[in-house]
């Protein structure tokens, strides 16, 4: 039986709604900078949550970042938030864009509601006026779920398995585990993950009749994503995209390439919609047997890890995520790890959350730091009964740290977590 390949990361990519790449993304990181904004047009159809995160791309930076084709004819925006942060994280991870020898290499990219951006608007309007003809020939390719996979490999020609994934909010995390899964086991030399959603009332409407979005900060709308506190009314709807260049070990070593960090394992599985699980809510015995699964998976001890980067939506479910947290790790109180949620930042991303967050991790483990919670001024008490409210940062921490456990949990009662190491030779 062959050994498993271990497998590094080589390159990254974002777009954000707090920056449009890496260098904006780790300043905002670092400075605790918010994306979150009013949207103009939402008090006007009603809704309840006028607030949402969006990625502040102008037609002049499409143009400096894409080929011609992409920047000038695309209308949907996660395909364009997907070529934007996988083209950054391939170019970012030192490799060519005209190399022929890309058979093991390839791409896992997943999206969410991708017919719903807003680009799908205009095409109802011809639909319902029978005026099919106008909708155009790229209709199809930009709102079809494999459509991000499709538009960023139209770039880059890899060879290999071009794959799509689509699993609520673990689409991200799902995709770079994956990747890991095949480069680990030989099948794949080369992979970009990542994962997309794109923005606006199509996509954000059936949340807000769920009543699930923050509707108390239409006028402070950097205060309305507060993962852990207290006063957590509903999540922030956003959009964007993140990239990831998996390799094995030996392939990034034997090019030169500089290595972010190592992924040491992981783990998805499913609640079963049972015990508490549902269509919305996670069954707390299966977010347990994933954490755990994956430190066993990864070789580690729960008292290595130094941060657990949190789904955390700004939602009644955050203290329950940390009690599974607990349960899982079995520490007390005082030894639990620093927590931090990105999501205070740019909102929730859905499909797009994972990678970005992931993309937060490797930055934290790589550049020696710890992100603030923003909006923390009275910590949720259930939390504050199972981890040191210095373990919850409110501040950034400029602190080496080696291990990090990233999780996102997602409708359909899915859960996923991946560990992530600094790279040691």
């Amino acid at each position: 039986m062959s050994q498993k390949k271990r497998v590094v990361i080589t390159g990254l990519g974002v777009v954000a709604p707090n920056g449009l790449n890496i260098n904006e993304f780790e300043t905002a990181l670092r400075s605790g900078t918010s994306g979150i904004r009013k949207w103009e047009g939402l008090e006007e159809l009603n809704f309840k949550c006028q607030i949402g995160g969006r990625p502040a791309i102008t037609q002049e930076y499409k143009d400096e970042h894409l080929p011609q084709f992409i920047a000038k004819k695309l209308r949907n925006n996660a395909v364009i938030y997907a070529c934007l942060s996988g083209l950054e994280a391939w170019k970012d991870s030192g490799l060519q864009l005209d190399s022929n020898q890309q058979r093991r290499s390839g791409i896992i990219f997943g999206s969410g509601a991708m017919a719903l951006d807003e680009f799908i608007g205009a095409n109802i309007d011809m639909l319902n006026q029978g005026q099919h003809r106008k909708v155009g020939s790229r209709s199809v390719p930009e709102s079809m779920s494999s459509g991000a996979a499709a538009f960023l490999n139209g770039i880059l020609g890899l060879q290999g398995r071009i794959l799509s994934n689509s699993s609520a909010c673990i689409t991200g995390s799902e995709a770079i585990l994956q990747g890991f899964e095949m480069i680990q086991s030989g099948k794949m030399d080369r992979m970009l993950c990542g994962s997309t959603e794109g923005d606006g009332q199509y996509i954000w409407g059936g949340f807000d009749a769920m009543r699930v979005l923050c509707s108390d900060a239409n006028d402070n709308p950097t205060y309305g994503s507060r993962p852990m506190s207290a006063s957590s009314s509903g999540f922030v709807p956003s959009g964007g995209s993140g990239a990831l260049v998996l390799e094995s070990l030996e392939i990034a070593q034997a090019r030169g390439a500089e290595i972010y960090a190592e992924i040491l394992g992981g783990e998805v599985n499913s609640g079963g919609q049972q015990n508490g699980g549902s269509m919305t809510a996670q069954n707390p015995e299966a977010v347990v047997d994933c954490i755990k699964t994956t430190m066993n998976n990864a070789g580690i001890k729960s008292t290595e890890i130094d941060l657990i980067s949190g789904h955390l939506t700004s939602t009644k479910g955050d203290p329950y995520e940390i009690k599974n947290w607990s349960n899982a790790l079995g520490l007390s109180k005082e030894e639990m790890p620093y927590i931090n949620s990105t999501k205070s930042m740019i909102g929730h991303c859905v499909a797009g959350a994972g990678s970005i967050e992931l993309v937060a991790g490797v930055l934290q483990l790589s550049k020696s730091f710890i992100h603030p919670n923003l909006n923390l001024e009275e910590i949720h008490p259930d939390i504050l009964g199972i981890v040191d409210q210095k373990k919850i940062p409110k501040a950034t921490i400029e602190k080496d740290i080696n291990i990090i456990l990233k999780a996102n949990f997602g409708f359909g009662d899915l859960n996923c977590c991946i560990a992530l190491k600094k790279f040691d030779n």
